[in-house]
């Protein structure tokens, strides 16, 4: 069993990296020494070795100090690790774990289908705001008649935000109305794996087959296959073959496929044939209940100005604001105290909370830089469509990151009258409610900002 230390290590690590290099590089390891001079950590083989020490080394050493442990040196050890153990290195506080993959072989094409789900992404576990009732609602809808409408079913948004437990919270529902459907669940990355296995061994029928042979296809990360013409081609005759069929389709993306870059328009079209769903950020009700369910699940009560804090401090995404509240319980938890608002505070306000030396300046810079004009011509009088837009983004952030009064706001920007800022302020707040690119955009610069 692993220590409670390299857990949390683990823990923040999953969530840092893709799935695929969490489960290459970080999997199997162990702690296996800890002192105040050095951390050994046991790997399988040299080549996550070499991995670790040449690419993930300053990660790891830095969410070390983060969880209070700061050695001199650390060292990555080759141990005998037995992978084939229900020992295996498990992510702290119950983190949702990927069921183990059992494969089919298929004339050399290894082919995940039900074991592809993760069945603790569930409806009963998905908190349901203001920002994702539509896309929850719909899903619930397909759940109880697959394929009978909303077919295809695509959520879209940024990162975080819930589209992979939503997407396979259908797929665990639907298996539990009827445990005999074929329900596929798979990324875009494995498709495209997939497929290009099949091409080696001249295998595409069998490849094919098995994905048209589905009752509910579901597929993770649709934005990936663009540029790939083959896999968009070979995309194109499943969706085909399953929707004349009454066959459930459900896909999730970045963006909506008409403003995905070389996404063939014949697909676009076709996936605009069902139900298209913005799925947003959390409001502050939904990010508070996402923490108080997380935290009751780990045996925890945290204080209502606990909860406020991170809910303020955290607004990006869910991913982030589990992430921050794993950190904070697995601080607690590995010195035996309570959570509390100067423990959070101590935790996580040097890299989560807003910068006390954040300035006006910086935000206008910011937005400048993020496209790529000069600070000039925001703050000059130019009147061009692709200076007006980032200036009244501007204006937007100094009211919502700032406060700042809208006479200060158009004095910040150069302008005379402060009814400027009032329609600025107002017109991108109402538009990135619906435009996903305009609230992207918001959510990228705020990084940047906070980073």
């Amino acid at each position: 069993m692993n220590s409670p230390l390299w857990q949390a290590v683990l823990g923040e690590v999953e969530l840092s990296i893709s799935k695929a290099n969490y489960l290459t590089w970080f999997k199997n390891t162990r702690l296996v020494q800890q002192s105040d001079e050095l951390i050994v950590i046991g790997v399988p083989n040299i080549f996550i070795k070499q991995q670790l020490e040449n690419k993930f080394n300053p990660m790891v050493s830095d969410i070390l100090k983060r969880n209070g442990v700061s050695p001199e040196r650390i060292e990555y050890k080759i141990v005998a690790i037995d992978t084939k153990s229900n020992e295996e290195p498990e992510p702290i506080l119950n983190q949702p774990k990927p069921v183990q993959h059992r494969t089919q072989a298929v004339n050399g094409i290894s082919h995940s289908y039900r074991q592809g789900l993760n069945e603790k992404y569930t409806f009963d576990n998905f908190i349901v705001g203001s920002a994702n009732e539509l896309a929850f609602a719909a899903c619930q809808s397909i759940a109880a008649n697959p394929g009978k409408k909303y077919n295809p079913l695509l959520l879209y948004g940024g990162v975080g935000i819930g589209k992979t437990h939503l997407i396979q919270g259908v797929g665990n529902a639907i298996l539990a109305n009827n445990p005999g459907a074929k329900v596929l669940y798979i990324t875009t990355e494995q498709f495209v794996q997939e497929f290009v296995e099949s091409l080696r061994f001249r295998k595409t029928t069998e490849f094919a087959n098995h994905y048209r042979s589905a009752d509910v296809l579901i597929v993770d990360d649709i934005q990936f296959i663009a540029g790939k013409e083959k896999i968009q081609e070979e995309f194109f005759h499943t969706f085909n073959t399953l929707h004349q069929a009454n066959k459930q389709i459900i896909i999730s993306a970045d963006r909506l496929p008409k403003d995905i870059p070389t996404l063939e328009e014949r697909l676009q079209s076709r996936f605009a044939w069902g139900m298209s769903i913005d799925m947003q950020n959390p409001d502050f009700e939904t990010r508070c209940a996402i923490l108080q369910s997380k935290a009751q699940n780990n045996d925890t009560t945290l204080p209502n100005d606990v909860v406020d804090y991170l809910a303020t401090n955290i607004n990006t995404n869910v991913r982030e604001l589990e992430g921050a509240l794993n950190q904070l319980l697995a601080f607690c938890e590995m010195r035996g105290l309570t959570p509390n608002l100067d423990i959070t505070v101590s935790v996580l306000g040097s890299t989560r909370s807003r910068p006390k030396h954040l300035s006006a300046k910086q935000i206008i810079e910011r937005t400048a830089k993020h496209f790529q004009i000069p600070i000039e011509d925001i703050l000059g009088p130019k009147r061009d469509k692709d200076i007006v837009m980032p200036r009244q983004i501007a204006m937007y952030m100094l009211r919502s990151e700032l406060h700042l009064s809208f006479p200060k706001i158009a004095h910040e920007l150069g302008r005379k009258d402060h009814t400027t800022a009032i329609h600025s302020v107002e017109k991108i707040s109402k538009e990135s409610q619906i435009d996903a690119s305009l609230r992207n955009a918001i959510s990228e610069i705020k990084e940047r900002l906070y980073a």
